[in-house]
């Protein structure tokens, strides 16, 4: 069959762009894996290297999983912890080569409501903040990613209000490296008793006067004990959302989600708080979640009623941080509703994501690893199931290696 010349131009021109498209399709690269909880299950997401679009991964996984609030990664990226306040368990899941999860042993049973997770550098230990009649840190030994028994045990309070009832909120542990030598971890929580709005002391609703928010610091001992840092509790405003520390476990950021501010903190010598000079700083409207880039230099706020994240550039002499505008000059950057979780891609830091609890999606940002602002990926909002909670960001093959230096 001969074709004529506008139809061979035409099969040439569908042929260069059926190729293009493929090796379009061929060129995408998966940076990192981005884990989100939800009513829905565990579902996994696989993140581009050059636009930090999202796409879906290995599928949603279900088993045992009861209304998760809260997630952990073991430093090698091998090994999941979520956190079921449905029936107050922990599960720990293996991390397959694609993003791919396998529950590894039985769930571990808790006598109260999960709040909160964190694993330390070495893998060795796990950390679980829960709340009940009492709020308690837990700690219990990791071996190979397996939970093992309880190691310590410290129960929130304040001395001088013992019956207070404390809330605890969120937890970060400091890293723990031959360079970067750590040995604390600290737990965010409010006095209920004292930060109750609209409460008319009674029988049934007591009124304190104690400082309604806190941080709790604890040092670890090398068999894993746990011992109240010197002059802990640490004053942390009114209601203490989340918690942050630094990669040079040199500042602690805590966001205040009754008073829209983030509090700074030097971590003095014993791992004592000591608040940041010209701080507290300006957030959103009741600040919900906080990250730090894996190069320390920014800070990431997610604002619960404004549906938007706040961009900051640390000062690295002081820990003081400075609102990093966008390019149109916002200090606003528009999540979908009600964003609860935020986190920064451990791969490269170039990207951003927060999980959106009553928008069922995920937002996703660029980061500018030079000023710290951030801009829309491509196609962002993602959709994920119902009523997202947490979210983790692990880094995909030998990007697990990467060392981030811009």
């Amino acid at each position: 069959m001969k074709f004529s010349k506008p139809s061979q131009l035409f099969l040439v021109s569908s042929i260069g762009l059926l190729v293009a498209t493929l090796l379009t399709a061929c060129s995408i690269t998966t940076i990192d894996y981005v884990f989100v909880a939800s009513s829905s299950g565990i579902e996994t997401f696989a993140a581009d290297s050059e636009s930090g679009a999202l796409r879906t991964g290995t599928g949603t996984v279900t088993t045992d999983v009861s209304s998760p609030v809260a997630m952990a990664v073991t430093a090698d990226y091998a090994n999941l912890y979520v956190a079921n306040k449905g029936n107050n368990t922990i599960v720990h899941y293996v991390i397959g080569l694609h993003g791919e999860l396998t529950v590894s042993g039985t769930p571990l049973a808790l006598s109260s409501t999960p709040v909160a997770l964190a694993t330390n550098t070495a893998g060795t230990y796990l950390y679980v903040v829960a709340s009940g009649t009492t709020a308690t840190l837990t700690e219990y030994a990791l071996s190979s990613g397996a939970i093992g028994s309880q190691v310590a045990q410290q129960t929130l309070s304040l001395s001088s209000y013992a019956n207070d009832t404390i809330i605890p909120t969120g937890i970060a542990v400091l890293v723990n490296t031959a360079t970067v030598p750590g040995s604390s971890v600290y737990v965010t929580a409010y006095d209920k008793s004292a930060y109750n709005p609209g409460c008319t002391p009674t029988a049934t609703c007591a009124a304190s006067t104690a400082n309604p928010g806190w941080v709790f610091g604890y040092t670890i001992g090398t068999s894993g004990a746990l011992s109240a840092t010197t002059s802990s509790p640490y004053e942390a405003g009114i209601k203490p959302s989340a918690i942050a520390a630094d990669p040079t476990n040199r500042f602690v950021y805590v966001t205040d989600y009754a008073s829209n501010e983030l509090i700074g903190y030097t971590i003095m010598n014993s791992n004592n708080l000591n608040y940041l000079t010209a701080g507290p700083f300006k957030t959103g409207n009741e600040p919900s979640a906080v990250a730090i880039d894996p190069r320390g230099k920014f800070i990431y706020v997610t604002n619960f009623l404004d549906s938007s994240v706040t961009a900051y550039a640390i000062t690295q002499a002081t820990g003081v941080p400075t609102v990093a505008n966008t390019l149109t000059g916002s200090t606003g950057n528009a999540t979908e509703t009600e964003p609860v979780a935020v986190a920064v891609d451990p791969a490269l830091g170039r990207f951003v994501y927060t999980v959106n609890y009553l928008a069922d999606s995920v937002s996703g940002f660029r980061l500018d690893t030079t000023a710290g602002s951030i801009s829309p990926t491509q196609a962002t909002p993602y959709p994920t199931g119902s009523a997202p909670t947490a979210l983790i960001v692990i880094p995909h093959g030998n990007h697990a290696v990467q060392a981030i230096t811009q």
